[in-house]
């Protein structure tokens, strides 16, 4: 009997190891801080988090759309609430009308339009390369900061894809570069891709060339390719966080003279949907770059960029 007992134990840790492996780290730090800012609600308010009930969920839902949440991140909440019960073995109806009404006339009340983060176009990451170049005095920071950028836009790279990429995962052919995606958002379980980047004409914007000189400098041959400095421009074996590629593009845009408040570490990206839906790429290409798996956010891209190029106003003539 204690064997079985003890079988039992060793499968119900194993189950939870797959349940914390189906999400990725992030996921789950994200559902862990969303919780924890539910428990601080509850302990507030004399309610119980784990397990809670409906009537409480949909409490707190009201309480952070009056702290002027976007819906996004209030639905976003209640996911992370419904997984934390169902990974410690609780059930919670987060479908349940009091929540689902709720939601809907939180929806009404706010609207569901929210002013996102702005994509990095053309003019703007020219003027951060130009930026860059003029603003640092080492070469070895200079490669490193652009082609963070350059890349990043490039390929259309989400934050963590780009500061997640190994020496190993690059591939310089003769058309350009090949760059091997273990994992992303839209593929946890480590299927893969591969994103292309040919040459451009230019070369002062060329993520291709700035890439290949950067670890020229760099002699970088393993791991991480894109690490912190220390003791000024001394490379560690430290790999750069995902929020760094935020910070740095915020300290160039301010040094450019242009407001860094309106753009985050998602505007490379969407920067580089925007301007190839502006410049005639068609939505599969834009996606196989992204790597979106579904069509409702490229097509966003789309409308965006042409909104001046389909306008009805263009044909009347004033």
């Amino acid at each position: 009997m204690s064997n079985l007992t003890t079988d039992l134990k060793a499968i119900q840790e194993e189950t939870l190891l797959n349940l914390k492996a189906s999400k990725s780290n992030n996921t789950i730090r994200a559902y862990k801080s969303d919780f924890h800012d539910f428990g601080l609600f509850c302990v507030k308010n004399g309610f119980k988090s784990l397990p809670s009930n409906p009537k409480t969920v949909s409490l707190y839902l009201t309480y952070l759309a009056t702290k002027n949440m976007k819906i996004s991140t209030i639905k976003r909440r209640l996911v992370s609430i419904a997984v934390v019960h169902k990974m410690k073995g609780h059930y919670l109806d987060n479908k349940h009308p009091s929540i689902i009404e709720n939601l809907l006339g939180i929806k009404r009340r706010k609207g569901i339009k929210q002013k996102g983060k702005k994509p990095l176009l053309i003019n703007n990451l020219k003027q951060i390369i130009n930026v860059i170049d003029e603003n640092n005095s080492s070469e070895i920071k200079i490669y490193r900061d652009r082609s963070i950028i350059l890349l990043g836009f490039g390929g259309g790279f989400r934050r963590n894809e780009l500061v997640s990429l190994n020496f190993d995962d690059l591939d310089f052919v003769n058309e350009g570069l090949k760059v091997s995606i273990r994992k992303s958002k839209t593929d946890q379980y480590g299927e893969g891709s591969i994103k292309a980047l040919p040459y451009f004409d230019n070369p002062q914007y060329c993520p291709v060339k700035s890439l290949q000189k950067w670890l020229e400098i760099s002699k970088i041959k393993e791991e991480a390719i894109f690490r912190k400095f220390h003791k000024g421009t001394k490379i560690s074996n430290i790999r750069l966080s995902d929020q760094s590629v935020a910070l740095l593009i915020k300290y160039y845009l301010n040094k450019a003279g242009i407001d860094s408040s309106d753009y985050s570490g998602h505007s490379l990206r969407s920067g580089f949907a925007t301007s190839a839906a502006e410049a005639g790429a068609e939505e599969r290409s834009i996606m196989e770059m992204t790597g979106h798996k579904s069509t409702e956010m490229v097509r966003r891209y789309i409308k965006e960029a042409n909104l001046f190029k389909n306008n009805a106003l263009n044909k009347i003539k004033l």
